[in-house]
């Protein structure tokens, strides 16, 4: 199989993830009374990692190996984008999911995390598009 349809997987993986998570799982958070979110969000992120964590080292594998094979800006870009996930993930989305484990979430902290989950709704769109993109030339 060519390595662009299996990047094209990946990217579309994940952008349906996303969406999903940004348009009805964050938002759900805020409905939750905090004991029943706290066990909730036990068995969501439990479920949720054995679904993004492949997706995500699969993307980034993919980018990679493209950057590696062959350094166009097509590559480099794509590249870019995918790290930026990374970062954004584990700097920001983490420490969030942390606080909600130990029974520290708050509507303020929920609403941030729906809010600050555009970034990646918006990077994993335009990775995406841009596979689209580089598909087609």
């Amino acid at each position: 199989m060519d390595i662009q349809i299996i990047r094209l997987v990946f990217d579309s993986g994940l952008l349906v993830l996303i969406w999903l998570v940004q348009l009805v799982v964050y938002p759900s958070f805020l409905y939750y009374e905090k004991q029943n979110l706290l066990i909730w969000h036990k068995k969501y992120t439990a479920g949720i990692s054995m679904i993004v964590m492949p997706l995500m080292f699969g993307q980034l594998i993919i980018a990679s190996m493209q950057c590696i094979q062959l350094a166009t800006a097509q590559n480099i870009i794509n590249l870019i984008l995918v790290m930026a996930v990374w970062i954004i993930t584990f700097l920001q989305f983490v420490p969030i999911h942390n606080k909600i484990t130990q029974n520290l979430a708050s509507e303020s902290l929920l609403k941030r995390l729906v809010k600050r989950n555009w970034w990646r709704t918006i990077l994993w769109t335009l990775i995406f598009c841009w596979s689209i993109f580089s598909h087609l030339h």
